[in-house]
């Protein structure tokens, strides 16, 4: 048996808003799968993002996250908060490896990590 990933899927309040943030971030489009419940970013490269409604959104910190890379950590936590995101932490293991912790205009968690 193959498994791919196909979708990452966010609970939120409001899908329309978050999954259009996301879109804006990373070039997608957003495709509405449900009127007003259920909308997906498609992206050119990786899994699609879905995002749910619920009433209440987990509390709390993420279980899961998403991990992105970028050639310069500093400049996409630049454009990314710039577009609304929030810095939550960075971090580093060595000179050779560090990461950013962000969080979406929703509040859930992501990290831009970068070697150098």
């Amino acid at each position: 048996m193959a498994l791919n990933v196909e979708m990452v899927t966010f609970d939120c309040v409001d899908p329309a808003q978050l999954a259009e943030w996301w879109a804006q971030q990373f070039e997608g489009e957003t495709q509405e799968l449900i009127p007003g419940e259920f909308i997906a970013v498609i992206r050119a490269d990786g899994p699609r993002l879905g995002f749910q409604k619920v009433d209440d959104p987990t509390p709390g910190k993420n279980r899961v996250h998403l991990d992105f890379g970028a050639a310069d950590v500093d400049a996409e936590v630049s454009r990314l908060t710039s577009a609304g995101a929030t810095e939550v932490g960075r971090h580093s293991i060595g000179d050779n490896f560090r990461w950013v912790v962000l969080a979406d205009p929703a509040g859930n968690a992501f990290c831009v990590a970068g070697t150098g």
